[in-house]
């Protein structure tokens, strides 16, 4: 089973291809995507990698978490579920009319 993590304070100029390789130190890579920013192109300084299995998570996330990248000390942990688009009023949320 594998599981994805949460990648933040990544060097702006940060492209996919750098953190698949720090992770593939630790264990097999299923998939990494930096977030990118729309109107400028360049990373958002978050991204998320998953890992083959949690054990392998469980490893980067010992190793990786705070270790220092381009002057950035990256945090590693759990990724979370998306949130819904909507809440329980409704795809109006909280407006009143």
């Amino acid at each position: 089973m594998s599981a994805k993590l949460f990648v933040g304070n990544l060097p702006h100029d940060t492209t996919s291809d750098e953190p698949r390789n720090l992770f593939r130190e630790v264990g097999p890579v299923e998939s990494c995507n930096v977030i990118i920013d729309r109107e400028t192109g360049r990373s958002r300084g978050f991204g998320f990698v998953e890992m083959s299995s949690i054990e392998t998570a469980d490893a980067a996330k010992e190793k990786i978490n705070g270790q220092e990248v381009n002057g950035h000390a990256l945090t590693v942990k759990d990724a979370k579920p998306p949130h819904e688009s909507h809440n329980s009023r409704g795809s109006y949320g909280s407006r009143r009319y």
